[in-house]
């Protein structure tokens, strides 16, 4: 790699516009002790002695964008509730635009509740509505995008899907035909319902179980010719620019038409893995947009993945630390 001046390019986000689409939801954490099995069921009881509320999904992935110092918006639609109005006073609260959030009667804020005791997950509980949006909801969902970008005009836009309906067939279509209409980049962290929908995207993020999941491949093997192979079956469907593909523990692996390469990770000393491909996909997202490097992308956000498996919970990565972190190692 050549010689990078990380000053220069970490000032560069400022100047960067980005929207994420996709499902938000609010992460809560119950944090208290065990000291003993309850008398009613053979369960721990956790003495609850703290609680905290996060920004969780697409949400993180803007607030990690924002963590770097770049102009984040988030699309999306909540439910009219509580943890909705919750949410969306958190992402104010970290400076993320909520102007293009919509609120529905029919469904409600998803909420990812998780009790920890010693830096150990007891339990998680999900309030949350899966099913699709309707057509109501993806035209509204649809025409708050297109005021968006005619408004904006970001960057890149990153489709961020959890599976939990917000991101339709139509909704992905037409918010990737939108963006390539007005020479938009757009990055995507897929799930298994609508993963061959995201065609003609310029980068491709799933982790290595997703892709093989999708693509129907059975084995452990992972090689620089099993990837390579990953790559092409991908390529071939989808007809994307970059795959990017997380390795959890093994690093990440990016290729295009002209380069490719395995990363291999960082010794790090892991607390929890939650929250790690937001900032994956959020770091990777703002390096390509600008520099459209994949190696330089691939490097910085293998770096920043692992830095916030430190921390325990969902947390956006450290702008500073990450900044010392390239200089250090790349």
């Amino acid at each position: 790699m050549s010689a990078v001046n990380f000053d220069e390019l970490f000032n560069s986000f400022s100047s960067l516009k980005v929207a994420v689409i996709g499902d938000v939801m609010l992460d809560t954490y119950w944090w208290g002790k065990v000291d003993r099995i309850s008398p009613e069921a053979p369960v721990p009881v956790v003495a609850v002695t703290k609680r905290e509320q996060r920004i969780g999904g697409a949400g993180n992935v803007a607030l990690n964008i924002q963590s770097l110092g770049a102009e984040v918006s988030v699309i999306s639609i909540l439910g009219n509730d509580m943890d909705g109005n919750q949410l969306t006073t958190l992402l104010t609260d970290n400076n993320i635009n909520t102007d293009y959030l919509v609120k529905s009667e029919n469904r409600i804020t998803t909420n990812k509740i998780r009790i920890i005791s010693r830096n150990q997950h007891m339990m998680r509980l999900d309030a949350e509505i899966t099913y699709a949006l309707n057509l109501e909801e993806e035209d509204q969902l649809l025409n708050v995008f297109e005021r968006y970008i005619q408004n904006e005009l970001p960057q890149i836009v990153i489709l961020e899907d959890y599976n939990k309906g917000v991101l339709t067939k139509q909704v992905i279509h037409r918010v990737i035909a939108l963006c390539r209409e007005n020479n938009i980049l757009t990055a995507v962290d897929p799930k298994r319902k609508n993963f061959f929908e995201y065609r003609d995207v310029d980068i491709f993020k799933p982790n290595l179980h997703e892709a093989k999941e999708g693509l129907n491949i059975i084995g452990d093997e992972v090689s620089e010719e099993s990837l390579q192979n990953i790559h092409q079956a991908l390529f071939t469907r989808l007809k994307h620019h970059v795959s990017f593909i997380t390795l959890s523990e093994k690093g990440v692996y990016y290729q295009d038409e002209h380069v490719h390469s395995w990363i291999h990770t960082h010794i790090r000393s892991v607390a929890d893995v939650s929250g790690a491909g937001d900032t994956v996909i959020a770091v990777a997202s703002l390096v390509y947009a600008a520099t459209r490097d994949p190696r330089l992308m691939a490097e910085i956000a293998n770096i920043a993945g692992g830095l916030v498996c430190e921390e325990v919970g969902t947390v956006a990565i450290d702008k500073i630390m990450l900044l010392d972190e390239c200089k250090k190692l790349l």
